[in-house]
This record gives structure tokens, sequence and C-alpha cells, in this order.
């Protein structure tokens, strides 16, 4: 089978199953296989698939009739212009957490740390795959930048994403900032925030429930979140949080009377100081 003749099957089945990418999803399927970018797969569309690779391409299409998703399958998600890996063990990087590195710009100071003056601590709570706390490194080296997260193996991940990414990091298995050993200055967090009450799509079953889900309307743990860096935090502590649109408001009653003011929000984020 060609490549043009396997793209046009697989597209077809996955859009009869309704799927709103067939074609881009077929592709990117097959280009990771073969091990080509998909610029290949146009430039190449008569070559012939060899069988071994044929039957793995049929195998992951498969997996994404059933609504694994095309990141699990492939083992990687673009995050801020870097790839990283990611498994079943942790969320996949969602293009609306790119809203807290944007916000992060906002509020961070604009100069370089100063030699002799000590770094500012950054810890991303609930890591996962460590997105954010690997960016926010990359992005502004003299951050001191500590990940955290209940899951050993979404540490492990994390781990394996800042060696890739040559980003100096700590980790520790931590409840937010339970097991953290300092005082934050910033704090970056995408916790559960999903209401299981909430219409989801089929992918959402394959990631970690624990990572998605969250009580009180899904504002459980960040309200646990908004109490300990009020405790731990600083007059100056940065609190920037991901969740959706509908609960911002809700976020900002729970933060006033534990001293938050709050400094900025986007659809998806929110930033608040410590008074």
């Amino acid at each position: 089978m060609t490549i043009a003749e396997w793209l046009k099957e697989a597209a077809n089945e996955l859009a009869d199953d309704m799927f709103p990418s067939a074609r881009l999803d077929a592709e990117v399927i097959l280009a990771h296989t073969i091990r080509h970018p998909r610029t290949y797969l146009h430039a190449h569309p008569n070559e012939e698939i060899d069988d071994r690779a044929e039957d793995i391409a049929n195998a992951r299409l498969e997996l994404r009739k059933d609504h694994v998703p095309v990141a699990y399958i492939i083992g990687h998600k673009e995050f801020y212009g870097r790839r990283f890996t990611v498994s079943p063990a942790v969320l996949i990087p969602r293009p609306e957490s790119e809203q807290l590195i944007e916000m992060l710009k906002h509020v961070m100071p604009g100069t370089r740390a100063l030699e002799g003056i000590t770094s500012k601590r950054l810890v991303d709570i609930g890591t996962g795959s460590g997105c954010l706390g690997i960016t926010a490194k990359l992005e502004w080296p003299e951050l001191d930048v500590a990940l955290t997260d209940t899951s050993r193996h979404a540490l492990a991940i994390a781990q394996k994403n800042a060696r890739t990414l040559d980003a100096e990091v700590e980790t520790f298995i931590a409840d937010l900032l339970s097991g953290y050993p300092y005082s934050p200055d910033i704090v970056l967090a995408n916790l559960p925030y999903v209401d299981p009450s909430w219409f989801q799509s089929p992918e959402l079953a394959h990631e970690p429930a624990d990572a998605l889900y969250a009580d009180e309307g899904g504002l459980g743990v960040i309200k646990r979140c908004i109490e300990q860096v009020a405790a731990r935090g600083k007059s100056g502590t940065l609190l920037l949080l991901e969740a959706d649109p509908r609960q911002l408001d809700s976020i900002g009653d729970i933060a006033r009377p534990y001293g938050f003011k709050e400094r900025l929000r986007d659809e998806f984020a929110i930033c608040f100081e410590l008074a």
C-alpha cells in the first residue's frame, strides 16, 4: 500500500467515526510510524509502505478510533514551541496553558538577576509533564525552579523532559506545597478544575482523572492551593492559576480573604499577588 492509499483509507475511517481532524490525525500517525515529517508524506504519496510499518500504523489507527489521544499514541506534544514527552501518567499539554507563560511575561521583572542577588523561587505544583515549570526555566534561566507532583510516574516524565530540554530544575513528591521546603516567590499551577458533571469528550477518559477532576464545582483543589500559598508565601508572592473561564470570578472570591489581590486575568488564567 502506498502512502496516499493508506492516508485515504485511514482518514475515511476516522471521518466515518466523526473525528473532526481525521486527515490530520492520519498524517500524524503515519509520519510518526515511518519516522518522517508530515511534509514527506505530501512529497512522496506513491511511496510504498513496508508491511511492518503498515501493521504498526494500523494498530495506532485502531487506538485513535478508540479515542486514545494522538499525543499518547506518538508519545509527545508541542508546548510553547518545544516538544514534551507525554504518557497516560500525565495530562497532555494544551494551548490554554500557554496563557500562564504569557501572563508570567507581564508580571516578571524585565531585568535579569544581578550577581549576588538571591534568585526568585518558582514552583510548578501539580507539574505533570513539567511543561509549565520547564518552560519558565528556559524562558527565565535566572529563576530557581522546582516541580512538584503527588505522582512518581508523572515526576519521572517531568524529569525526562527536563533532561531532554536541558532545564536545571528540582523535583519534589508533594501534595501542592506540602513537601516543598521553601517559601515561593512565584507559583504556577494547572490543577484539577473540571467539575465531573460537565460534558467531557471521550478523549478525556484516557487522561489521569486525578489530574482533571475536583470537587466543589471543580474548585476544591484550587481552594487548597490558595490556602497553602497564603500560609507559605510572603508579601509579593505571585500565584498564577489555570481554570475554566466560568470559574475565574469564584476563584477571585476565594482568594481575596486570604490577602490576594488580582493582577491579571485571561480567558483560562488568573494571576494574584499576596499583599
